[in-house]
């Protein structure tokens, strides 16, 4: 499976946690899971940003960065937009502690993404 986080955590919180949610109940489910970070939602991946979410989505102190912390652990790919994150600040140069500990990121662009979604059956955005 394939999941797309393409949503502003800043419009709407609840709808980027409720995709990494589901691509967790998807790896619970026995589903292979590939997670692509997009746009704004890359921002996301980001520790300090992620740890701050909770009370924006009306959740208990630090339940996002666990959803978070769980997919990096158990998703076959966690991919991000290149372009997306240096509109963000980062670069595969600058990102040293940037982000969730443990989080092995592949870096990638719109070929990565049409890449994932023709191997896939089921793709999701969120």
């Amino acid at each position: 499976m394939f999941f797309k986080i393409v949503t502003d955590p800043e419009v709407d919180p609840r709808k980027c946690i409720v995709g990494m949610a589901c691509a967790n109940q998807a790896i619970n489910d026995g589903h292979n899971v590939n997670v692509f970070f997009a746009s704004f939602g890359v921002k996301l991946l980001q520790s300090d940003y992620i740890s701050k979410l909770d009370s924006s989505v009306g959740t208990p102190e630090g339940f996002c960065q666990g959803i978070l912390k769980e997919l990096v652990k158990n998703a076959e790919g966690i991919y991000c937009s290149t372009g997306s994150q240096a509109v963000v600040g980062l670069t595969p140069e600058n990102s040293d502690g940037m982000f969730v500990e443990g989080l092995d990121l592949i870096w990638s662009g719109p070929p990565g993404v049409i890449q994932l979604a023709a191997d896939s059956e089921v793709q999701m955005v969120y």
